[in-house]
């Protein structure tokens, strides 16, 4: 695979990532709601479901979102 492949892959989930933050911080995705899924992030981005993934992965380890496995992702609890 072509190495700009790969940084154009990885933009892609830091895009979307960015965008779920651009939702959750303002208020437009409330604390202990659930995130988009990730077939919903698929089809709305046009994204492969690792991309989502990735994305939502990058929020988890921000602190942002919440994943138990069976629930799905959540908002993270207001602080």
């Amino acid at each position: 695979m072509c190495r700009w492949l790969i940084y154009v892959r990885w933009l892609i989930y830091v895009q979307v990532a960015d965008i779920l933050r651009a939702r959750i911080e303002p208020g437009q995705l409330l604390p202990d709601r659930p995130v988009p899924s990730e077939s919903q992030l698929e089809q709305e981005f046009g994204i492969a479901r690792g991309t989502a993934r990735k994305a939502i992965a990058v929020l988890r380890e921000q602190g942002l979102v919440v994943t138990v496995k069976g629930r799905g992702s959540h908002v993270s609890p207001a602080r």
